[in-house]
């Protein structure tokens, strides 16, 4: 099985639901366990890309001022 990548929308509406069960206590223990591990990935997944848009922005301003 191969892994899809998930864009920063999809990843921040996935870990918003999670939230929402979580909340409204829709969630069992092993279901809770689960879930926080994925808001983890999806978190990191945020993360990353938050960095590497940075980064291509400092660069094309570093560019604009040439």
């Amino acid at each position: 099985m191969t892994k899809k990548k998930i864009g920063y929308v999809d990843a921040i509406t996935e870990i918003e639901d999670i939230l929402t069960k979580i909340e409204d206590n829709e969630l069992d223990v092993d279901e809770l366990s689960e879930k926080v591990k994925r808001v983890s990935v999806l978190l990191k997944v945020c993360k990353d890309k938050l960095h590497k848009t940075e980064s291509e922005v400092e660069n094309i301003l570093k560019e604009i001022e040439e």
